[in-house]
């Protein structure tokens, strides 16, 4: 299974995006879905190199598998910054308007929209955000 261990750190996610999109090309990823995962895969890393060891840093860890027979590919990001579960706030009501919304949280609506599902744990001092998509 390709990994990627990497500084959690906004330069990096060039590196990060160019290690996803070799992955999938090597998968037959369909460019949609690679569009998708791309959106997704910048948004939860941004989020890591931002938050996650602030102010300090470290490293990510981004590990890519698909399944053969279901061809759906897991993207998991595993760092052992602040214990953070981004599927626990609430989406937000885009009903509202961009001045009633409460700051925050359309980053991750975002990356839930372009997947078809995400996972988190935390055990053992890791978070594990796992990005889920058939390809």
């Amino acid at each position: 299974m390709p990994e990627l261990r990497i500084e959690a750190s906004i330069q990096k996610l060039g590196d990060v995006l160019t290690f996803v999109d070799q992955t999938l090309e090597e998968l037959d990823c369909p460019m949609k879905a690679q569009m998708q995962l791309d959106i997704a895969v910048e948004e939860i890393f941004v989020n890591i190199a931002n938050y996650a060891y602030a102010p300090g840093t470290g490293d990510a860890l981004i590990r890519i598998e698909c399944g053969d027979e279901d061809r759906v590919v897991h993207i998991t990001f595993i760092d052992h910054g602040v214990p953070y579960d981004p599927l626990a706030k609430e989406d937000p009501d885009i009903t509202l308007s961009a001045e009633e919304r409460q700051i925050g949280g359309l980053g991750i609506f975002m990356v839930k929209k372009n997947v078809d599902e995400m996972t988190y744990v935390y055990e053992g001092g890791e978070n594990r955000l796992t990005l889920h998509k058939k390809i």
